[in-house]
């Protein structure tokens, strides 16, 4: 029976787990045992012929999982387990089997092949992220919105700069990735401990050849196995992107709060259930399943980290703890990717209670403006400061507009008219440059994408 929620279904999309079920990860064990026969064919270390049947045959529809498990029971190998069992169905070719090669040339190199299908998907759906983030910050460039520090009003923004600063973090994460694939997606022939001893002089070429075939590239240079400073990497930029996704859910949580209420992440009135027993609730759960998710992603940086350190040219610690960690990170945040993309395309904007929200202060958050316009009229810019926190303070305390008390202020009305402290108050006229530095945001975006080098 399935234990864990990814087993069960309830958490991944059908296309990324297919990459982490156990009979692909047999079926790229396979495809690299295939590419190192063609290969020493090539360089006239195996039969032409032999090395035909091998690749023919080195696949789970002939390499049954059953007889892979059967024999692991017995021998206590699984690698060795793939290898008898492809020889059993090689006939006379299977002598020339895993030729010189060890466990961990075709177990690290698969595992590059399995990154490389994850990642297309993870980049993919990143892309596709952007895409939607760009929509909103142009759709909502010109929506004023209360803008807060320490969740306290403090001034006014726009909905579309908010979602632009969420682009940009985006687009930093699928840059990241991108550099990071050439390091990530290396594969090795090398050996037991990786000076290739077991291949002779053509050690190097078969290395190429067969990372050619499989659409890698060679390591630099490996011990018995990849460093493991190159997944550590990998794992450390998927939980980077995991936290922004819960920055992103934290604030729509946040701000689909009742008492604020300007979010909220799609509720499906015609069936979905908030609560079991109050019926009114429309609680932000995909939100907060994207906010969990990510702490189990962030988690695995550790083991990730840990597994860089190994005993000589190998040893064991690293394989069990990976089984758990590579397909965990990739299924668990392309899930939540996915999520995010889903949440965003059908959020709920209510435009009217920002406005209402804006009002709480009765306009002490244009504070600032007031103050910066008697600065620029000759006012000094502490005295400015003092004068306008004791307004705003009077304000707050007699509970009374901020622009009445500001009006019946004698030392602001010695610097401004009545007409220029309206002005200054109003939110559209202290927005600064939060247009501009949206619309530079898509500019740069839509650059970056037509200039990305595609997987």
């Amino acid at each position: 029976m399935p234990i864990l929620p990814i087993d069960t279904g309830r958490y991944g999309t059908p296309e990324m787990r297919r990459i982490f079920e156990e009979e692909n990860r047999f079926q790229k064990m396979l495809d690299v045992e295939a590419a190192l026969a063609l290969a020493q064919a090539e360089l006239g270390v195996i039969p032409r012929e032999y090395a035909k049947v091998i690749a023919e045959k080195a696949s789970t529809k002939y390499v049954k999982i059953e007889r892979i498990k059967e024999i692991e029971r017995e021998i206590k190998h699984e690698t060795m387990a793939l290898v008898k069992a492809l020889e059993e169905v090689c006939g006379e070719a299977g002598k020339y089997i895993h030729y010189g090669a060890t466990s961990s040339d075709i177990l690290d190199t698969a595992l590059a092949l399995q990154i490389k299908d994850a990642l297309k998907i993870i980049l993919r759906r990143l892309e596709e992220l952007e895409s939607t983030l760009m929509d909103l910050a142009s759709k909502y460039k010109h929506t004023i919105m209360m803008g807060r520090t320490h969740g306290q009003h403090a001034l006014p923004i726009t909905l579309g700069f908010k979602f632009a600063i969420w682009l940009r973090e985006i687009s930093r994460h699928i840059n990241r990735l991108l550099e990071c694939k050439e390091r990530v997606l290396v594969g090795k022939i090398s050996g037991a401990v990786g000076t290739q001893a077991s291949f002779g002089e053509i050690g190097l070429e078969l290395q190429r050849l067969v990372m050619e075939n499989l659409g890698l590239k060679p390591a630099d240079i490996s011990s018995q196995i990849i460093q493991r400073d190159i997944y550590a990497e990998l794992v450390c930029l998927l939980a980077l992107i995991a936290s922004s996704l819960e920055k992103f859910s934290t604030e729509i949580r946040a701000l689909q709060r009742t008492e604020i209420a300007e979010l909220a992440e799609p509720f499906d009135v015609k069936a979905q259930i908030g609560s079991s027993t109050m019926p009114h609730k429309k609680n932000p759960i995909k939100c907060e399943r994207i906010c969990g998710l990510a702490r189990i992603i962030r988690s695995l940086v550790i083991s990730a980290l840990e597994n860089i350190i190994t005993w000589n040219e190998r040893d064991l610690t690293q394989s069990s703890a990976e089984r758990f960690i590579i397909p965990e990170v990739f299924i668990l945040t392309d899930y939540i990717v996915n999520l995010m993309i889903k949440i965003l395309k059908e959020l709920k904007v209510d435009e009217e209670k920002m406005k209402t929200n804006m009002e709480i202060t009765m306009g002490r958050f244009m504070a600032e403006s007031l103050m910066i316009e008697l600065v620029k009229r000759g006012m000094r810019r502490n005295q400015a400061y003092t004068i306008v926190r004791e307004v705003s303070l009077k304000s707050e305390a007699e509970k009374r507009k901020f622009l009445e008390v500001v009006l019946e202020n004698n030392k602001i009305r010695e610097f401004m008219s009545e007409e220029e402290i309206k002005k200054a108050l109003k939110p559209e006229n202290y927005l600064g440059t939060a247009i501009e530095q949206i619309e530079e945001c898509i500019k740069l975006t839509e650059k970056e994408r037509k200039n990305r080098i595609k997987f």
